[in-house]
């Protein structure tokens, strides 16, 4: 597996090293390095953090023995943003400024993750809040099981120094300066370096296929996200169960029966009207008891006893008893395979007042697929 840094840094480089310190000590090698940067901050890492004799990454190979050639870490690896001109962006102040950041991380992201041999890290302890933001939704919309979501917590009175990029093996004393500003010394051996791994949900398997041939623009991508596709119902008898989105449910043959004499009916209603509040395709109680739809229905299904065979009290023989038995079970079937939400349009619900009660299945016909 090929590790990555992917990074975003303002004018603090330091983050860098202190990230491949912890990840080293934690038994985890980087093989390449890649910073999301503005020109200022670019300006920085050049000249502090890969400085060619004296920066911050060089002290760092030598201090761990890291042979440089081990990681591939140099200048085209730093990503200075820029503006729609082309010209580089000195920092995060306008929307345009924004807009670009987020390209960028999301265009990398896209590329590191293409390949299922990388690993990506996705660092976001350095810069303004919103470029760790937008790295964090890079993160989310490509992230795999593989990568991860990482910050660096560092010893409060070594963050934030210039001076400081790593606990050396050889602890060195060096300035600090308290929270009014008032310099004092300390050896580096009591800087504390923690690696925080953060929890994030990815949705890539979300995306479909076609959104995952080439980088998108994050306008695109949300599209695609939050597009909201109705689920159909489908009602399967050669295979005796239900199937709402991407969830199936095995269901008895007698339930089953009911259910699709009311799945079946709502299809068939010829209205032209929506069905949003239309209930003109619910029953009454008595045009449904003893209907010998519903006895068809169940002929239908694999594993039902035969007609003749039935009680008088089952499915052939409907009451107003037994059937809000049936309804209160098939209830309690969908509750627990599509869960709550789903009820209200799915489950066979009454409208009007007694005696004149009437029932049926308020999804819409559109979503509603018989499958025989």
């Amino acid at each position: 597996m090929n590790n990555i840094l992917l990074a975003v840094t303002g004018l603090t480089p330091q983050v860098i090293t202190e990230a491949l310190y912890a990840l080293r000590h934690e038994g985890r090698e980087i093989h390449a390095v890649h910073i999301i940067t503005t020109r200022g901050g670019r300006d920085r890492i050049f000249a502090d953090l890969l400085a060619p004799e004296d920066g911050g990454y060089q002290m760092f190979l030598a201090d761990q023995g890291i042979p440089p050639a081990s990681i591939d870490f140099g200048a085209r690896n730093v990503h200075v943003l820029r503006d729609s001109k082309g010209r580089e962006i000195d920092d995060i102040i306008t929307p345009e400024d924004n807009e670009s950041l987020i390209q960028t991380c999301l265009d990398l992201a896209f590329q590191f993750t293409a390949d299922p041999e990388n690993a990506v890290f996705f660092l976001i302890a350095g810069g303004r809040k919103t470029m760790t933001s937008c790295l964090t939704l890079a993160a989310q919309l490509y992230g795999r099981r593989q990568d991860r979501l990482l910050h660096v917590l560092v010893s409060p009175e070594f963050e934030n120094c210039r001076a400081f990029w790593f606990p050396p093996r050889q602890s060195a004393t060096i300035q600090l300066r308290n929270e009014k500003g008032q310099p004092f010394w300390m050896e580096t051996r009591y800087a504390r370096i923690d690696l925080i791994t953060i929890p994030f949900v990815s949705v890539r398997d979300q995306l479909s296929p076609d959104m995952l041939d080439r980088p998108r623009p994050p306008a695109e991508l949300m599209q695609a996200l939050v597009r909201d596709m109705p689920r159909i119902l489908v009602v399967n008898l050669a295979e005796g169960k239900l199937v709402f989105g991407r969830t199936e449910l095995d269901m008895h043959p007698a339930r089953l029966a009911l259910y699709a004499f009311f799945a079946g009916r709502k299809k068939e209603c010829r209205l032209t009207q929506p069905c949003a509040d239309c209930t003109d395709c619910f029953l009454e109680a008595a045009e449904m008891i003893g209907n010998e739809a519903v006895t068809r229905m169940y002929e239908r299904i694999p594993g039902g006893r035969l007609i003749d065979e039935m009680s008088e009290s089952g499915i052939r023989s409907l009451d107003m008893e037994n059937f809000q038995s049936y309804k209160s079970k098939i209830r309690n079937d969908l509750l627990n395979a599509f869960g709550q939400a789903a009820l209200a349009d799915l489950e066979i619900s009454s409208c009007g007042t007694r005696p004149g009660l009437k029932y049926g299945i308020r999804l819409d016909r559109n979503r509603i697929r018989m499958e025989w």
